[in-house]
């Protein structure tokens, strides 16, 4: 009979980052994408007005509501809140 070693992690992005910095970056890049889907879902926009308004395409905000992280780097998140008339605010706490 052979052990298996389970292998512990802060959060699921630690699990599947290398590093820390990329884990950081994960975290950061899936709150933001909740937040804006939070605010379309709750909006009512279709993807396709969504989009219009965001200045993306609608198989793009298609990526971001199914949560397609790896699609989207944070300064792309960024510039779809803006769009959006939100302001994004980061606070940076020890780890």
């Amino acid at each position: 009979m052979s052990k298996t070693k389970t292998e512990r992690f802060a959060s699921v992005w630690d699990a599947f980052a290398d590093t820390a910095e990329e884990a950081a970056n994960l975290k950061v890049r899936a709150e933001l994408m909740r937040k804006i889907a939070t605010l379309i879902q709750e909006s009512g926009w279709t993807q396709a007005a969504a989009a219009e308004r965001c200045g993306i395409t609608q198989p793009r905000m298609n990526d971001l509501l199914r949560g397609r992280i790896s699609r989207f780097s944070l300064d792309a998140l960024v510039n779809v809140a803006s769009a959006l008339g939100q302001q994004v605010h980061i606070e940076l706490q020890a780890a």
